[in-house]
């Protein structure tokens, strides 16, 4: 795996050992960045079911202020951390080992508002819709937010939930990535 492009374009990042997760491919993870317009410009980023912490170590590259990332695996937080080291983005980036709904209550405790929010939950265990409520009503979305869902191929959303709007839904192979937007 590598980073795609900006400020560490073509490094070389590490996938946590063992097989409990499932890194997006590159080339998904260029048409994602694509369609959210390609650079930023300081916003903020969480990395919900981080894994390798491949998404937002991208968006770190390509100009995000600040990464936050979440997994529960030892072996996900492991692979992490070194991305960072070897990145040289500690300063940028959090990393908090814990389930999903545990870091969402901590993170609205401590008033964090994201303006990118990228969901890659293992295709089994999926609780999207409950996810994407919670964001709302823990007021962790910026406005003009953008959501990222990375679900099953077969998987279908398309409805609005509450001010998160449906934008677009487009698979590759075996994934399907939906985006929505706040407002």
């Amino acid at each position: 795996m590598r980073i795609i492009a900006g400020e560490y374009g073509s490094r070389r990042i590490i996938a946590p050992k063992g097989m409990e997760t499932r890194p997006t491919l590159d080339k998904v993870r260029e048409a994602v960045f694509s369609t959210l317009g390609g650079f930023f410009d300081g916003e903020s980023f969480l990395d919900l079911y981080a894994g390798s912490g491949a998404n937002g170590l991208e968006a770190l590259s390509r100009g995000c202020g600040m990464a936050v990332f979440v997994d529960m695996s030892r072996n996900a937080i492991a692979a992490i951390n070194e991305n960072i080291t070897a990145l040289g983005c500690a300063d940028r980036s959090r990393v908090l080992k814990m389930k999903d709904l545990k870091a969402l209550s901590l993170l609205r405790e401590e008033g964090k508002r994201f303006s990118l929010i990228y969901m890659d939950p293992p295709y089994a265990k999926q609780k999207n819709m409950e996810i994407l409520g919670l964001l709302q009503e823990y007021g962790l979305l910026a406005d003009g937010a953008r959501v990222v869902i990375e679900s099953k191929a077969e998987d279908s959303f398309t409805q609005d939930i509450e001010d998160l709007r449906f934008i677009k839904s487009a698979q590759y192979g075996i994934s399907r990535v939906t985006y929505y937007k706040k407002g």
